[in-house]
């Protein structure tokens, strides 16, 4: 139970109030990923990355395009991952025809910690650290927890052949409130909630189709995943 109440705590404090915005808490967004990681052999060290197409519709009407990638180090005779990385994020306009962008440059660092519940339960906890470099904006930072729960359905291991339940839960607190030219952004930045089923392909490569419920102090809005991840 005790390894679950970060999960709780979390959906407890995704639920915020909406306001006035110019983005369409109604229509459906549409977000495209893929993942990929390795190992170089038994170093310890390996690189993970991911190229992100997010939507603010199904398809066509650009919210982002995020590429990023990072060095991982696994520490021998422990089940944790560390990760330092870069990534670039292309922003699109709120709404279409608006054809506005602007870019970001971002380092980070992660620790990923992993857990097994049972024979079935996949328990995963991620911490990440921002530091972004926003265009028009003060240098900011960022601190993320996701929480993911994957759950085997038809085998007692992920491997070929096993569909699985995947859940996530991440919160998105800002360190600072003040991003320049007398601007500022709430502390509470974001929260997003999953729910999707996944399918191994084969042993290192498996696919995701689900459901993100994005929510801040302006608007939650609904987004279409689907997603590819390979290991190497």
């Amino acid at each position: 139970m005790k390894t679950l109440t970060p999960l709780i705590i979390v959906l407890l404090l995704s639920f915020k109030s909406t306001a006035q915005t110019p983005v369409n808490p109604n229509r459906l967004g549409g977000w495209y990923m893929y993942f990929w990681n390795t190992n170089l052999k038994s170093s310890g060290f390996g690189f993970q990355g991911d190229v992100q197409y997010r939507n603010w519709n199904v398809a066509g009407d650009l919210e982002q395009l995020l590429l990023r990638g990072g060095l991982t180090y696994h520490p021998k005779n422990t089940k944790v991952k560390f990760t330092a990385g870069y990534g670039f994020i292309l922003s699109g306009g709120f709404s279409f025809p608006d054809q506005s962008t602007s870019i970001e440059h971002r380092i980070y660092q992660e620790a990923l910690l992993p857990h097994k519940i049972g024979s079935r339960i996949y328990l995963t906890h991620r911490f990440r650290f921002e530091q972004r470099f926003v265009q028009d904006q003060n240098f900011r930072m960022r601190l993320r927890y996701n929480i993911f729960l994957n759950i085997a359905l038809n085998k007692p291991e992920m491997e070929k052949g096993t569909f699985y339940l995947a859940l996530y839960n991440e919160l998105f607190i800002n360190t600072a409130k003040d991003i320049g030219n007398d601007r500022a952004v709430p502390i509470f930045d974001r929260n997003r909630l999953y729910g999707a089923l996944g399918y191994y392909i084969l042993d290192k490569l498996k696919v995701q189709l689900g459901y993100m419920y994005q929510s801040n102090n302006a608007y939650g809005k609904g987004q279409l995943q689907l997603s590819v991840h390979q290991s190497f």
